[in-house]
C-alpha cells in the first residue's frame, strides 16, 4: 500500500527534518543544516549509516502497517489500545535481546515507541474516516493471518539492526545520520502528514546522545 504524498507532506519533510529533527530525544539536526567540526566529521567517517538506514527501513515499514491494523479494527469492538498484546510484545523484546546480547531496556524503549507511533496513525486515521466516510477502507484486513506475520518478521529484523546499531548509538553522529535515514525512507514511501507525525514518534529511543 503506497501513501500517497502530498504537497503540504513534502514541505513538511522539510519542516520536520528541520525544526524538530524528527523528534530523536533533541538530536542534532542532519549534517548538511548544522556546522561541521572536526569532531563530529570524525565520528561521522566511523558511525556506519547503513546500521541506522536499517533500523528507518523497518520503522517505516511497521509503521506503513497501521494502516492495515486500523483498517482491520476500524468499527468493530477491537481497541486501539491493547495492554496485554503490547506487554506480551515487550516481554518477548526483552527475552529475546537478551539472547541477542542487546540491552533488554533499550530494545523495549525502541519497540515502545513503534507501539506508541502505530497508535498515532491509527487514532489519526480513525479521525480522518470519521469526518470522511467516503475514504473509509472497503476491505478489512486479517490481523491474524496478514497483519501480525509481517510484524513478526519486522520484530525479528528490527531486534538484529538494534544489535548492529548499538555500537554507534552514542555517537553524536546517530541523530544527523538517523534524521537523514528516516527522511529519506519517508519520501520513498510517500508519507504524509500523518505517517511524518507517526514516525517522529517512532525513533526517539534509538539514538542515546
Amino acid at each position: 500500500m503506497r501513501i500517497r504524498t502530498t504537497s503540504t507532506a513534502a514541505r513538511c519533510l522539510v519542516t520536520l527534518g528541520a525544526a524538530t529533527a524528527l523528534a530523536l530525544g533533541g538530536a542534532a539536526l542532519p549534517a548538511s543544516a548544522a556546522p561541521a567540526t572536526p569532531a563530529t566529521a570524525t565520528t561521522a567517517a566511523h558511525a556506519d549509516p547503513r546500521a541506522l538506514a536499517a533500523v528507518t527501513s523497518l520503522a517505516t515499514e511497521r509503521l506503513a502497517l497501521a494502516d492495515k491494523v486500523a483498517a482491520a479494527k476500524y468499527g468493530t469492538d477491537a481497541p486501539i489500545d491493547d495492554p496485554a498484546r503490547e506487554q506480551q510484545i515487550l516481554d518477548d523484546v526483552a527475552k529475546r535481546s537478551a539472547d541477542l546480547g542487546i540491552d533488554p531496556a533499550f530494545a523495549q524503549s525502541v519497540f515502545r515507541d513503534q507501539i506508541e507511533a502505530n497508535k498515532v496513525v491509527q487514532r489519526g486515521l480513525y479521525a480522518r474516516w470519521d469526518a470522511h466516510p467516503e475514504q473509509r477502507p472497503t476491505e478489512r484486513p486479517d490481523l491474524a493471518t496478514e497483519v501480525r506475520p509481517q510484524l513478526d518478521r519486522i520484530t525479528t529484523q528490527l531486534l538484529d539492526a538494534l544489535r548492529a546499531v548499538a555500537p554507534v548509538r552514542t555517537s553524536p553522529a546517530c541523530g544527523p545520520l538517523l534524521t537523514a535515514a528516516a527522511l529519506h525512507d519517508a519520501h520513498a514511501r510517500g508519507f504524509d502528514v500523518l505517517h511524518l507525525k507517526g514516525l517522529a514518534r517512532a525513533l526517539p529511543s534509538v539514538c542515546a546522545s
